[in-house]
């Protein structure tokens, strides 16, 4: 298994300069390479499909070569494998009490 950092991601509260919206996921984001400390903030919006303890708790995301290889390994899945893109899936797991994204691109 291979895992790369990508960026740690967390919720806020009020939207800040720059950020953009996803209508499919419901969400603010801000890109983590425009901060020093690859920081994604995370604005949810009503009716975004992310389970609670996201939008209260932040994460931690790395690229993974098999998203099903580190799902197996985990303690309990919280947002089932999902594509975001041609050839690219994300999907969040807790492992040791800590929220992982896993990111998947072929």
């Amino acid at each position: 298994m291979s895992a790369e950092y990508m960026h740690i991601g967390i919720p806020i509260t009020n939207k800040k300069p720059g950020m953009t919206y996803s209508d499919g996921l419901k969400i603010w984001m801000s890109n983590p390479d425009d901060y020093d400390y690859k920081i994604e903030y995370l604005k949810f919006e009503e009716g975004a499909p992310f389970p609670e303890i996201m939008h209260k708790n932040p994460h931690i995301a790395f690229r993974v070569d098999s998203i099903e290889k580190y799902m197996a390994d985990a303690d309990r899945v919280i947002f089932p494998p999902t594509e975001i893109g041609p050839g690219t899936r994300i999907a969040f797991v807790v492992k040791d009490d800590t929220i992982l994204e896993l990111y998947e691109q072929k």
